[in-house]
């Protein structure tokens, strides 16, 4: 089987995130109705009937859900607006801002003399997202297309970037960490709330596109995760929280019949990908740039 392509992949999850706009749907990492899991377990999915439950589930509040424009819900891997400690008046730019959600709650805490920058490579993801804005009448908040790796943000403007589960779903995040560093202003912060793996995925899962648009294929070992954040240049790399979950609650029926069909799989390398026993981690990380 050939290397997933950097393009490849850039293309086909800009495809599905489309298709989750057209369809007026805040699913994290571009999961469709099909992707339905137990709303019990920690997943990047959500099915269209638990959207909003599992938004309270990975940390959200009622408040914080009822505080954005109607119809937006808070999936991703964790609430990163909760372990940031926004100040009024801070810039705050968000990769992968998707339909805003984050945004919104963020431009609630940093007020009129505030700004949020939200990042998304997706056109239908903008478009809902300043439709949403215009809805909620939100003045602190623009919305920018362009790629996490290429940020549409000057040099030293922000005082802290956040993330939602979206850095996991980049072939290239030793850039999108750089260019992180490059828009922060000196002392500021990283708030990143993604998936990582306690240990390697099955060679079949990993090379598999579908796998890659469910947040698996594309996450990084902890530590290397981690690694990546060091070597940019940030200080104070600290885990703020992690949540454990089996790789197989991220892996649907639906998914491994695609798998099966478009690979040609034996019942054999199936059962290999079902039966993977290993742990990811929804890791929420904070840093700092030196100041």
């Amino acid at each position: 089987m050939v290397e997933l392509d950097t393009q490849e992949i850039r293309k086909i999850v800009r495809e599905q995130y489309g298709k989750t706009a057209n369809r007026a749907k805040s699913y994290a990492c571009g999961c469709s109705s099909k992707n339905s899991v137990d709303s019990s377990s920690s997943s990047c999915c959500g099915d269209v009937n638990t959207l909003q439950n599992y938004s309270t589930k990975i940390g959200y509040s009622e408040e914080e859900i009822k505080s954005v424009p109607q119809g937006i819900v808070g999936l991703g891997c964790g609430n990163p607006i909760a372990l940031a400690s926004i100040k009024e008046g801070e810039t705050i730019v968000d990769l992968g801002s998707g339909t805003g959600f984050d945004c919104f709650l963020a431009a609630n805490k940093v007020g009129k003399n505030g700004q949020v920058i939200g990042v998304d490579m997706t056109p239908q993801m903008i478009d809902t997202a300043r439709e949403n804005a215009r809805k909620g009448d939100y003045k602190n908040v623009e919305f920018r297309l362009g790629e996490i790796e290429n940020l549409p943000v000057a040099d030293n403007v922000a005082d802290l970037v956040i993330s939602n589960c979206v850095i996991n779903l980049s072939p290239e995040k030793e850039k999108v960490f750089k260019e992180t560093y490059r828009v922060l202003k000196p002392g500021g912060r990283i708030l990143i709330s993604d998936i990582v793996l306690m240990e390697e995925l099955p060679y079949l899962l990993k090379q598999n596109l579908e796998a890659y648009i469910g947040c698996v294929a594309g996450a990084l070992l902890r530590e290397d995760y981690i690694r990546i954040i060091q070597e940019t240049g940030f200080q104070n790399v600290e885990i703020v929280g992690e949540s454990y979950f089996p790789i197989k609650f991220m892996i649907s029926d639906h998914n491994l019949l695609e798998f099966k069909e478009k690979l040609d799989l034996t019942p054999e390398q199936i059962e290999e990908i079902r039966n993977f026993g290993g742990a990811g981690i929804s890791l929420k990380v904070k840093a700092y740039k030196p100041k």
